[in-house]
């Protein structure tokens, strides 16, 4: 019995096998990813800077974004660099507590960057269907208490699933076909029952993922029959441009989300599960802030001036 157990537990490390065996292949999707990482920083950190020095974003939209953008650094950052740095060292390996950590990390960035879609489709619900009541709504209060909110609300899940993965055993395989430490591949490996985690995934993992975008979708119907009431054509564009954005990061975050968890098992590949992966923790938080930038004439007016004061001070 005390041998089993031992066998059982002997795992200390898992081996992430990463996109490609390929040396030719790994050496352009190094490249591909420190390129892709960088511009992820680059661009977040100046759409922080941008909001923080221009009196006029100072908003609540703005103030959403600003934290949306901080998020999907650290969402980034969970992943890019241990595979960077594998990369270099030429190790594959990840320690039992570095990839509970990751995973740690990764529900609670994925959840709260789903929350901040959620509490931003809100905003725009105001702005559009109650805009003489917008200012008197969205307080500074309001909108500190529901980041706050989905900050607890997220490590509070991550919490959970991480103790419940804590408590399972590993058998001698340790190889994870992925690059980096997801729930579903390590539930894989267990030689434990896994039923409880599982079923927690299914009940309470799949609640906090649907909830904010049931919100989201309420609050988009709202906007659209508001909308629609505008009797000008001028008028139905600009009340929609004011959301386009947002819609745009919706659906890329989302698409990505369920095509890799809410689809038939069947229809699943290591492949299309690989590719949808890298979208999601790697290519949309580096698009967002484009996609915001590109959209806004007030974002690009901002953008403008921290790089035009950036090369005035060189």
């Amino acid at each position: 019995m005390l041998m089993s157990r031992e066998n059982q537990s002997s795992v200390s490390e898992f081996l992430l096998l990463g996109l490609s065996r390929q040396p030719q292949q790994q050496q352009l999707l190094f490249v591909l990813f420190l390129s892709m990482y960088m511009a992820t920083v680059l661009g977040n950190l100046l759409i922080i800077l941008a909001i923080s020095t221009d009196s006029r974003l100072h908003t609540p939209m703005y103030f959403f974004f600003t934290n949306l953008s901080f998020v999907d650094v650290c969402f980034s950052s969970t992943t890019v660099p241990k595979v960077l740095t594998n990369h270099i060292l030429g190790s594959q390996t990840i320690s039992f507590s570095g990839c509970l950590m990751q995973l740690y990390f990764l529900i609670v960035f994925g959840d709260v960057d789903n929350f901040l879609l959620a509490v931003m489709s809100y905003d725009r619900f105001v702005a559009v269907c109650h805009p003489l009541h917008y200012t008197t709504k969205m307080t500074p209060q309001l909108c500190a208490l529901l980041v706050a909110g989905s900050w607890v609300i997220a490590n509070l899940n991550a919490l959970l699933h991480i103790l419940l993965m804590a408590q399972l055993s590993f058998c001698a395989d340790n190889t994870i076909p992925h690059f980096f430490c997801d729930m579903t591949p390590l539930l894989r490996l267990s030689c434990s029952d896994t039923h409880l985690n599982e079923m927690m995934i299914l009940t309470e993992g799949s609640l906090i993922m649907i909830t904010p975008f049931v919100c989201i979708l309420v609050s988009y119907i709202c906007i659209t029959h508001a909308v629609l009431r505008v009797p000008s054509t001028k008028g139905k564009w600009k009340a929609f441009s004011t959301c386009g954005s947002h819609l745009t990061v919706v659906s890329l975050f989302y698409g990505t989300i369920i095509a890799v968890y809410f689809n038939p098992s069947s229809s699943h590949s290591a492949e299309k599960d690989t590719t949808a992966t890298v979208l999601y923790t790697v290519v949309i938080p580096m698009l967002n802030p484009f996609v915001y930038s590109l959209r806004n004439k007030d974002m690009r007016g901002a953008l403008r001036k921290v790089i035009g004061r950036k090369r005035f001070s060189t």
